[in-house]
């Protein structure tokens, strides 16, 4: 098993925690800037979807979806933060 940051729920987490910060920043700028180049940028969006899937196992059936991913510069910006963040400290 690989040890240290290296492993993949360290990756995980930090796109989770990068994403989480980025959608944060992305929410309060929209809120709290001014009508500008600026904030149309930043707060400019790119939502891919996947779905609907359906599964059926016999006894259970079920549909996931559609799901969804917002990114925005400010979730890349939050992402890369992150990574530089965990990577100072491990």
């Amino acid at each position: 098993m690989a040890s240290g940051p290296r492993r993949p729920r360290f990756y995980l987490g930090v796109l989770a925690a990068g994403f989480v910060t980025g959608g944060l920043l992305a929410s309060l700028l929209e809120r709290f800037l001014p009508e500008s180049a600026a904030r149309s940028f930043f707060t400019a969006a790119v939502t891919p979807t996947m779905g609907p899937v359906s599964v059926d196992l016999l006894v259970v059936s079920f549909t996931l979806g559609p799901l969804g991913l917002h990114v925005t510069v400010l979730s890349l910006i939050g992402v890369a933060l992150a990574y530089y963040g965990a990577r100072s400290l491990f």
